[in-house]
């Protein structure tokens, strides 16, 4: 059974939901959570009790903590779906030794250092990064919550010999989980070269993100309508606020994803969705529009935009 506000639109499932649940901006607005859902749980429980899916990006900051997960498994219903962001490290981001744990930060070749590169550590200490990681998701697995685990490269990581090392060792580690792949260097979809790309993740047993995003810069890829697993496609949409992508509140803030998309777009955006979905098992469309409650308004509107599709009000 899925849980409450998945889509079926012409028999395809497609689950929609936000990144973040409690970015900061979305608490202190205050017109999606009423005003006495104010916990952890109380939030997720509001949160899960409208939409299908969301992505965790916590993970991404800092490797997540088997309780929390298992907390987040029991505060969704059957059929809800977390799909989690990757480790920084482990995509290629650096990291401040504060951000690991302590009896790891012992074991760094130099834990002086302003930040940790992934490939600066031995490999016993990255097998570590990845069992750690991959055992606190063990109970949303186990629990059935577990969709996709997210690599977001960033846009250092390039199209090229060391760029396409990286993703194959990922895919490895991954060990038997769905990951889905999103670039952010247009030498990986821009041309001729994305469809090598395609071929490439399709070999690795990688999900191509589809990535909606503003066009015009080297740190954006076009969106590419192609899946490259039978079981899922994922679509991450981050708005076209070309003005904030790279302006000053770039990085963790939400303002750089401020956008709500007009009916037009989301109708073609809904379009498209339909088509991918038409070849695979399950799509995800995660909304990281997420200054406020922006995604969760674009969420909405996009499923109501799929219903239409359907013949639906």
């Amino acid at each position: 059974m899925r849980a409450k506000g998945w889509t079926r639109c012409f028999d395809l499932a497609i689950l929609v939901g936000i990144a973040s649940w409690t970015d900061p901006t979305l608490l202190a607005c205050g017109r999606f959570y009423p005003p006495g859902v104010r916990s952890a749980e109380a939030r997720l429980r509001h949160y899960a009790a409208r939409f299908p899916l969301v992505e965790a990006d916590s993970p991404f900051y800092a490797l997540p903590d088997p309780a929390t997960a298992q907390a987040w498994a029991e505060r969704t219903p059957p059929g809800f779906v977390f799909d989690v962001k990757a480790f920084r490290l482990f995509a290629g981001h650096g990291a401040a030794p504060a951000t690991l744990p302590a009896e790891l930060r012992r074991e760094l070749p130099d834990p002086a250092a302003a930040k940790v590169f992934y490939f600066d550590l031995p490999g016993d200490l990255q097998r570590e990064f990845w069992q750690r990681y991959l055992g606190a998701l063990e109970p949303l697995r186990q629990a059935g919550r577990l969709g996709a685990i997210q690599l977001q490269f960033p846009p250092w990581i390039r199209n090229d010999r060391t760029g396409r090392a990286w993703v194959a060792h990922c895919a490895e580690r991954v060990d038997g989980c769905t990951a889905a792949v999103e670039f952010r260097h247009q030498s990986w979809l821009h041309g001729p070269p994305g469809e090598a790309t395609l071929d490439f993740l399709a070999g690795l047993g990688l999900a191509h993100t589809v990535v909606d995003s503003p066009q015009g810069h080297a740190n954006t890829v076009p969106a590419v309508w192609r899946h490259t697993r039978g079981d899922l496609a994922v679509v991450r949409l981050h708005g076209r606020n070309g003005a904030a992508w790279n302006g000053a509140g770039r990085g963790a803030s939400s303002s750089r994803f401020t956008y709500e998309y007009p009916p037009e777009e989301l109708a073609g955006l809904a379009r498209r969705i339909r088509e991918l979905a038409r070849h695979v098992r399950e799509t995800h469309v995660v909304l990281n529009t997420n200054y406020e409650d922006q995604g969760m308004l674009n969420a909405q509107r996009l499923r109501q935009a799929l219903q239409t599709l359907d013949g639906g009000p």
